[in-house]
């Protein structure tokens, strides 16, 4: 089975916490803080891998979770790093975030590491904390909570050469004919209902990659049909070799066809009917086609665009086609790169916490304060001395606390809770 879309959920390690440790030994019952700091969180890495060719292993496995950092130890002893979460899939393969469908990579070159998530940042020990006037803090930084994502891998098939047309008018039995490939052929509508891909060993050149895109329909743009799973393979391809039923046996002209598709290309993306096309005119083997390729010629020929008469049955006219075929390859200019026009994921954009804190009240005049940036302030702010309780007063007006609880009706005298700290409310 041919898997090219899957959604699967990613979340980098969190950050080790740091640790709260006084040294003792023989005769030292007093000794300065030595708690180590906590590792770091492993990343989330994507690699292309060249030996595959389906997103099909994500079906079965959606969660990719790296590990977190080991805590930190006594006698300054570090955490260890968490290991990355290594996550391999086609080259082509387009990484957007589910939520807001934003490229987070696009990933073409292959064995190339992308780390899509970094690990959170391992806490600081207590060691860090000691100052002349605070020699023994019992307080530590908690390790830094790594992002998660649910996010999206779509496989865009990278080929030299992609071959288009209706259904039904012999691209696979073309296949079949010049590459090494096996695709199932049958004469009824959509035989192909995913791309097959064959390599063309060019007596004429470099051996290149061919596609056979799932025939397309009137409405592919718009996503009738599987329009948009079958035209999200052609946006890679360097050239064309678009492949009509010369003998026009479903009773419609070949070149209302090659309209009809051009318009579905160009509809889908500006500039993709553009792109360098060989009309193929198949089935040359039965007398209808004479008449049907004069016309193509008349018409395509002085638009520059080469017109061969081809029989993928009785393999007629195949060498003269992967001829002109390899020919334009041979000058397709090396620095065309077919990019998204899509605006890049920037993480800032995407906060760590869409809610930095929450307020719970219980019995009417309890308040629980809780959120990821209030606990890892509480870490490192020593409350007991003035200049500590000074930045906990100010951190809690600039970041609206103050005003949150107000506006969820707190009066004087009430009690906040804000992890192991509980005092009364006075404004």
């Amino acid at each position: 089975m041919f898997v090219d879309r899957v959604k699967i959920h990613i979340k980098g390690g969190n950050g080790g916490n740091g640790c709260v440790s006084f040294y003792r030994a023989k005769y030292i019952t007093h000794g300065g803080p030595d708690g180590g700091d906590g590792g770091k969180g492993g990343d989330v890495v994507f690699v292309a891998d060249e030996g595959l060719n389906t997103l099909m292993d994500f079906r079965y496995k959606r969660m990719f979770k790296a590990m977190p950092g080991v805590d930190g130890g006594k006698r300054n002893c570090t955490g260890a790093d968490g290991e990355n979460v290594v996550i391999k899939v086609p080259v082509g393969t387009v990484i957007r975030e589910a939520n807001s469908n934003k490229i987070m990579a696009d990933l073409t070159v292959p064995n190339e590491p992308r780390i899509i998530i970094k690990g959170g940042k391992g806490g600081k020990g207590n060691q860090h904390f000691a100052t002349p006037t605070r020699q023994a803090p019992r307080y530590a930084e908690r390790g830094r909570t790594a992002k998660e994502y649910d996010v999206i891998l779509e496989l865009k098939l990278i080929a030299d050469v992609g071959l288009v047309g209706l259904p039904n008018v012999g691209k696979s039995t073309l296949l079949s004919m010049v590459t090494n490939a096996n695709p199932k052929i049958a004469n009824y509508h959509f035989t192909t209902l995913s791309p097959n891909l064959g390599v063309v060993r060019s007596r004429w050149g470099e051996d290149f990659v061919m596609a056979d895109i799932p025939g397309l329909i009137e409405g592919a743009s718009e996503g009738v049909g599987l329009g948009h799973e079958f035209l999200r393979h052609v946006e890679r391809t360097k050239v064309f070799i678009h492949v009509v039923d010369g003998a026009a046996l479903e009773g419609v002209s070949p070149i209302e066809n090659i309209e009809k598709i051009n318009e579905e290309l160009e509809k889908y993306k500006e500039g993709l009917s553009q792109r360098p096309t060989v009309i193929a005119v198949n089935k040359m083997d039965l007398p209808e086609a004479e008449e049907n390729l004069k016309a193509i010629k008349e018409k395509y020929e002085p638009l520059g665009i080469e017109v061969c008469p081809i029989s993928a049955a009785t393999n007629t006219g195949l060498d003269e086609l992967m001829q002109k075929i390899a020919d334009i390859l041979k000058d397709y200019p090396d620095d065309i790169i077919f990019d998204e026009d899509y605006e890049e994921f920037d993480e800032l954009e995407m906060p760590e916490d869409t809610e930095p804190f929450t307020i719970t009240v219980l019995d009417g005049n309890y308040y629980v304060v809780e959120g990821v940036g209030v606990e890892k302030m509480m870490g490192y702010t020593n409350i007991d001395t003035e200049k500590g309780f000074n930045f906990f007063q100010k951190y809690l007006r600039e970041k609206g606390i103050i005003d949150a609880l107000e506006e969820k009706g707190i009066q004087e005298g009430d009690t906040v809770k804000i992890y192991d700290l509980e005092f009364e409310f006075y404004h």
